[in-house]
């Protein structure tokens, strides 16, 4: 034998029989197979004697396996196949053996089965599935075994690791915190929880793989334990939960520094555990306003800009970890320092005491940012001076003074300033007094504030002790408009109407008594508010660009009436005739735009269409309607009450009437009329085709064609 042996049988032994025959075999070729290395030889079996026979004396059909299991190697749990294949005649049967015994599938649940090839199947391999296994051919001839190949099932081992191992955690007194621990290998760990000493996990309720501690109520620190075990070893890793409390409040918040605009603050931690940064909260000391802050601030000083200049402010600070916010700081307080004013004094008045001396008067300015020391009064007849060369007054902190040695009959321009300790603020606007005894002062403090479109107000103070007759105020349109004059009694204010929407106007303001006109204020300007327009959009065009698509083009409606800016347009259009008649509307067109196509019209149908502008306050009127018709197509039906009559045996009449109406599309301008010749109700030949055109006397009665369209025919003959 040259490695192999084969058992053959002639006739088949019970079943029994054949496993103690295997066996004995297997002996008795073991003493055989040292001493026939060099010649091939085949034992065959016939009950109830055994000899061996040589390969080439065996019987006709007797099995061959082709092909035969080889060594195999599987990883456990996985799918381990092996193959044989036999051939003879008759075909073999082919069945499999495991350590010289019987593989039997129907007892492993369907986990091994035998393929039709032949081959052995292993699925979801197990340690118990390793041997040698051999395949056994079997026919009437004999029965052949394959040379065994051994099965080997690798088991997968693995030492412990932690694929989620325990993290740290810091939580406020009462807090909970769950610990999740997670470890791998093979074979799988299990996983329990310590505390010290303590176990927290039962030894058989131990979990594999994952093992969550649920963890309430947590009043003090303390570490805890996750353990993975499996045979191949032990792991533990460890987290700790740290309870922390909110931060204590700073302490010794200082005022070190202050400016006009800024105050730098200085403080003590308060705290021996590391703090993630500092909130500093400020507000003005007079309001009862809300806590602005400064956050993240990371030093123990800190300067806050942005302050207004002289004013008290309170401060505190708060200390923040990465748990929260603990309490405020207690509260310090700081003024910062002067500047000069930021505005002017306000409500300025001047009018004549005598026809030499005149009376000026203000209001304290609404930003001093200090302490006021005094004001500046500038005087000039001629304003167009820088105000370093007009004459100047000054005075105590008081808010009047009287200015007197001045011309009589003159024109005197008026500029008053607040000054601190610190500078000069800005100067007031311009004010005029004229040098005139019982002539009124210029009006103060006036004002004009569009109402609406067509409406302003003005408003004024009055000046007191002044008898003042009457008002007199002009205004006018733009830069050039031309000047409208209007007389009112005395009041402090007026409405002036019946302006243009979205128009700029310019007002001035004068004074009269019985001994004359006082100073006109400087030139005020208010716009009035936007309307819509009242103008429809110009030179509106519809042009059809196809059967079914129309072309709209305007211009935008002349500038004087727009009444504000044009924001988009729209576009209505309507059937002249037809089914739909209702009026459609495309909004949202863009102000951009100065053209837009309508799709989705019926064909061959006339429209209406019109375009209207839209301000922000709403639409304008429409434009003058544009008629337009969309072009001809194809008819989409056919002719209808189609007729034939024979007129002779060589001529046939076809008569028939127009499409419907909206099936039509355009001008019908002539027909086709097709025919073939019938044998057997069959068609035979090539269809004839006859163009029927219509005159144009015709086409214009078919034009006319409404009501009495059922009545009109065509007809042909053929």
């Amino acid at each position: 034998m040259q490695g192999t042996s084969s058992l053959a049988q002639t006739s088949t032994p019970p079943p029994s029989q054949k496993i103690s025959l295997r066996v004995h075999l297997a002996t008795v070729l073991k003493k055989l197979e040292f001493r026939t290395k060099a010649t091939n030889v085949t034992v065959i079996m016939r009950n109830p004697e055994w000899r061996a026979r040589r390969e080439d004396h065996l019987p006709a059909g007797f099995p061959t396996i082709d092909m035969g299991p080889q060594l195999k190697v599987v990883e456990k749990a996985r799918t381990a196949t092996m193959l044989c294949a036999a051939s003879g005649n008759p075909d073999p049967e082919i069945s499999w053996f495991k350590d010289f015994l019987p593989v039997d599938t129907a007892t492993s649940n369907g986990r091994i089965k035998q393929l039709r090839s032949g081959a052995l199947q292993i699925e979801n391999s197990e340690e118990s599935d390793q041997g040698k296994y051999e395949c056994v051919a079997t026919n009437s001839a004999g029965t052949r075994y394959s040379a065994p190949a051994n099965l080997y099932v690798r088991v997968r081992r693995v030492a412990p690791r932690f694929s989620i191992p325990p993290s740290n955690h810091e939580v406020m007194p009462g807090g909970s915190v769950n610990l999740t621990c997670v470890a791998v290998g093979a074979p799988m760990p299990y996983v329990k929880w310590m505390a010290g000493v303590e176990e927290l996990t039962k030894e058989d309720e131990m979990p594999v793989g994952r093992n969550v501690l649920e963890l309430n109520n947590i009043m003090q620190s303390a570490n805890y334990t996750c353990v993975a075990i499996s045979s191949l070893g032990m792991i533990e890793a460890t987290a700790q939960i740290t309870v922390k409390a909110l931060p204590k409040p700073p302490t010794e918040p200082l005022v070190t520094e202050t400016t006009a605009t800024s105050v730098t603050l200085t403080w003590d931690s308060g705290n021996s555990d590391p703090i993630s940064y500092y909130v500093i909260q400020y507000k003005p000391k007079s309001l009862e306003s809300q806590f602005q802050e400064v956050d993240g601030v990371a030093t123990t000083r800190y300067s806050i800009g942005g302050l207004s200049p002289f004013s008290e402010y309170e401060f505190r600070v708060i200390a923040v970890n990465n748990i929260g916010r603990g309490p405020p700081s207690e509260l310090v307080e700081a003024r910062t320092g002067e500047q000069a004013p930021s505005s002017p004094p306000l409500k300025v008045q001047a009018r004549m005491l005598s026809a030499s001396t005149m009376l000026v008067q203000w209001e304290q300015p609404e930003e001093p940012n200090g302490q006021i020391r005094g004001y500046r009064v500038y005087y000039t007849t001629d304003p167009h001076l820088p105000l370093s060369m007009w004459q100047k007054h000054n005075t105590d902190d008081s808010h009047l003074t009287t200015v007197g040695s001045l011309i009589t009959g003159t024109t005197y321009s008026i500029r008053v300033l607040a000054f601190t300790s610190v500078g000069d603020g800005p100067p007031s606007d311009i004010i005029q007094v004229k040098t005139q005894q019982g002539v009124p002062a210029q009006p103060a403090d006036f004002q004009a504030e569009a109402e609406s479109d067509t409406r302003i107000l003005l408003t004024w103070l009055p000046a007191s002790q002044e008898r003042i007759t009457k008002y007199e105020l002009l205004y006018w349109e733009g830069e050039d408009g031309t000047q409208q004059k209007v007389e009112f009694d005395p009041t402090s204010s007026y409405a002036v109407e019946g302006l243009k929407p979205d128009t700029m106007y310019k007002f001035r303001l004068g004074a009269r008594s019985e001994l004359g006109v006082g100073v006109y204020t400087p030139t005020i300007e208010a716009r009035t508010a936007q309307s819509t327009p009242s103008a429809p959009p110009q030179e509106v065009e519809c042009v059809s660009t196809s059967s079914t698509t129309i072309r709209v083009s305007w211009v935008p409606p002349p500038a004087q009436s727009r009444n504000g800016v044009i924001t988009q347009y729209s576009i209505a259009y309507q059937a002249v005739e037809g089914d739909d008649n209702t009026k459609h509307v495309v909004d949202g067109i863009g102000r951009e735009h100065s053209s837009w196509e309508i799709k989705d019209l019926e064909k061959w149908t006339e429209y209406k269409v019109w375009v209207r502008a839209h301000t922000d306050v709403g639409p304008g009127p429409e434009s003058i309607p544009v008629h337009v018709r969309t072009d001809e197509d194809v008819p989409s039906a056919p002719p209808r009450k189609v007729e034939i009559e024979s007129v002779n045996s060589t001529a046939i009449r076809v008569s028939w009437k127009l499409p419907i109406s909206n099936k039509q599309h355009g001008q019908i301008r002539g027909y086709q009329v097709t025919y073939v010749k019938l044998e057997n109700n069959e068609p035979r030949g090539q269809p004839v085709i006859k163009d029927v055109m219509l005159s144009e006397a015709q086409m214009r009665n078919t034009e006319r064609v409404n009501e009495d369209e059922e009545k009109k025919e065509r007809e042909w003959i053929c």
